[in-house]
């Protein structure tokens, strides 16, 4: 992405541009006026542009309108102060948020506000509101932000919505809606997405007290009184999703792996230890890299943890979409196949044994050939059980000569 700051103060525009391309590493150019702002922006095609709001050349904000209304480029305005008159006329305009140049928080302020926007064009949101004005001005302050945008007449539609789109990450619903209100909403929608997957906002103008507790305490990640001002509403849902970055963060780094971002041994028996039961059928390939320690006795550890992310990787494309790849220590990965039968998990699993084998890893040390030998057994008792026949068949694999996949008959 590329930046355009418009800034006639040296210092501020050279610590802007300090701290954007250290922390995005994306192209930035600066113009110390509106002139020279004109030429750059009839030459490139800007993501952002960050405007001082009083210039030498244009002091009462022209470029502010010249940004959004000619170029229709979102701006973030940077002013030394603003009154309450010129506050409402650049919310009016639809800039995306104005920054008072205090101190140096201020411009690590903006940083984070432009990475926040870059991350939004691929954030999908759901408006439940009966009310269309309500509805529509929520989509509003949203779509300055750079969210996608759906929307829901009430609760029930909203349940519809979610059922068909599984990549909404977050939720600002109404309290007062016909069919299913809000806090049902809520409590519906709990028993479908954890906190990791979905952020849930309520909204109301509803005067009793005890709606924000009872919301947050079924469910809710915050509250919010209509009505709200701009910026309340803007960082209220900055602040939720940066929570549920955090929130996901965390989660991977306890459930995947640290080298080959393979799902874990414990994700993979919290998982499945239960869900087998109502899958039938339900097969699990057990894989083995072969002569793996020749690998690292040779070329060393540095290049034998290439080769396991690489085949982590592929591992992760050809069955990580519909299916759970998990690595149970060393060289040793399982996949669990849902709904396939050993004989159909043994077919997929012998071709990307074969695709795999054909295809070398690329190490620092150069190409390197690498096989694996595969135990592939369906449940009918346990999960442990399970495990345990199909490593006798990975055993029985390596014994007969290894890189070959070995099913139950």
């Amino acid at each position: 992405m590329r930046i355009l700051i418009v800034e006639d103060s040296k210092v501020v525009s050279k610590i802007l541009h300090h701290l954007i391309k250290n922390e995005l590493g994306c192209e930035i150019d600066v113009a110390p006026s509106l002139a020279d702002a004109v030429v750059l922006l009839d030459k490139h095609q800007y993501f952002i542009v960050v405007a001082d709001l009083n210039l030498p050349d244009a002091p009462n904000g022209e470029i502010v309108k010249l940004v959004l209304s000619t170029y229709n480029t979102t701006c973030i305005v940077l002013t030394g102060n603003l009154d309450a008159l010129q506050r409402k006329e650049l919310l009016k305009l639809g800039i995306a948020d104005y920054i008072i140049k205090e101190n140096r928080f201020s411009y690590h302020y903006v940083v984070k506000l432009i990475d926040r926007l870059h991350r939004n064009q691929q954030v999908k949101v759901l408006v439940a509101d009966d009310s269309t004005v309500s509805r529509k001005f929520i989509k509003a302050l949203l779509e300055q932000h750079l969210f996608q945008v759906l929307e829901a007449n009430d609760g029930a539609e909203a349940l519809a919505v979610l059922e068909k789109q599984k990549d909404i990450q977050l939720l600002i619903t109404d309290y007062n809606m016909p069919n299913v209100d809000g806090f049902e909403l809520i409590l519906k929608v709990r028993e479908r997405f954890n906190r990791e997957d979905l952020a849930i906002i309520g909204l109301s103008n509803d005067n009793d007290e005890s709606l924000s507790a009872r919301f947050i305490k079924n469910g809710a990640n915050d509250f919010l009184q209509k009505p709200f001002v701009h910026e309340e509403f803007h960082c209220r849902v900055l602040n939720t999703l940066d929570s549920l970055d955090m929130i996901r963060s965390l989660w991977e780094k306890a459930n995947r792996d640290f080298l080959t971002n393979a799902f874990t041994r414990r994700y993979f028996f919290n998982k499945h230890q239960d869900e087998h039961k109502e899958a039938n059928p339900f097969s699990i390939a057990l894989i083995d890299i072969d002569f793996f320690k020749k690998v690292n006795d040779t070329h060393g550890h540095d290049v034998g943890d290439q080769v396991l992310v690489e085949f982590a990787r592929r591992l992760n494309t050809a069955f990580g979409q519909h299916f759970t790849v998990a690595r149970f220590g060393g060289e040793e990965f399982v996949v669990a196949f849902k709904g396939l039968d050993s004989q159909k998990a043994r077919t997929i699993m012998d071709k990307f044994r074969a695709q795999s084998e054909a295809k070398p890893v690329q190490t620092s040390c150069g190409e390197l050939y690498v096989t694996f030998s595969c135990g592939v057994a369906t449940l009918n008792q346990n999960i442990d059980h399970l495990l345990q026949r199909a490593d006798d068949l990975l055993y029985k694999a390596k014994q007969a000569g290894r890189n070959q996949v070995i099913s139950e008959a």
